[in-house]
């Protein structure tokens, strides 16, 4: 599985050593740079500008690639022992994915449930830096199903929506929770809606409610994170 980025690459150099293959440059380093990565003990291949887009497929590698192991997505059951879980329903832009996990795992969630049959781990390993790996993520086709799950498990359910109520005058009760996203376009289906104990929202100082979703989900985990201390 091909990685690449100066960020993601240092994260797998630094804390993910077992799961590299190999390592790629695409340009010149300072010697600092290039002495950090000599360290990890791995055999360094030198890439044309031509042979670094082809591996990265057009995209922008900065100079850096490598290769590692697959990543496995976690069977539901895994997520069941977590706190608090994230849903993203209905979330198909890559950054928004990689930037919800990037802060899901910097805040302490526990996992994260992605509603749909595929999710590309290259294209998601590479938007979070690298946080994917260390964030139990699980694939799941049917939303409703998993919730009336996660229901009898005795988890509550938070869904976002601008509608519901505002977030830093609500009151969570301890024990699990989970938060649930709906794209930025459309927000929640009604379907999921109802299946949620309560809804949350972000009361706006201003007439402006488009916050990028991973923004807004940003706000809603760290008060619901912070809630629960």
């Amino acid at each position: 599985m091909i990685v690449y980025g100066k960020q993601v690459f240092f994260y797998i150099l630094q804390k993910h050593k077992e799961l590299i293959n190999e390592l790629y440059l695409a340009k010149e380093c300072d010697k600092a740079t290039f002495s950090l990565i000599a360290k990890a003990g791995f055999k360094i291949k030198k890439l044309d500008f031509k042979s670094a887009q082809a591996l990265a497929r057009g995209g922008n590698h900065q100079g850096f690639l490598m290769d590692i192991k697959e990543f496995d997505f976690v069977p539901f059951f895994e997520l069941k022992k977590s706190e608090f879980i994230v849903m993203l329903c209905g979330i198909s832009d890559v950054g928004n994915i990689g930037a919800i996990i990037r802060t899901a795992y910097a805040l302490g969630v526990g996992g994260l449930l992605f509603v749909g049959k595929n999710l590309a781990k290259e294209s998601i390993v590479r938007s979070s830096s690298g946080a994917a790996l260390d964030l139990p993520i699980c694939l799941s086709p049917d939303a409703l199903s998993a919730l009336n799950e996660l229901k009898q498990m005795e988890f509550k359910l938070y869904g976002a929506d601008g509608k519901g109520k505002e977030i830093h005058n609500f009151a969570f009760p301890k024990g699990k929770k989970v938060l649930i996203m709906g794209s930025e376009g459309f927000g929640l289906p009604s379907k999921i809606i109802q299946k949620c104990d309560e809804c949350v929202g972000i009361a706006m100082q201003n007439d402006f409610d488009s916050l990028n979703v991973s923004a807004a989900f940003a706000i809603l985990c760290d008060r619901i994170v912070h809630a629960r201390l």
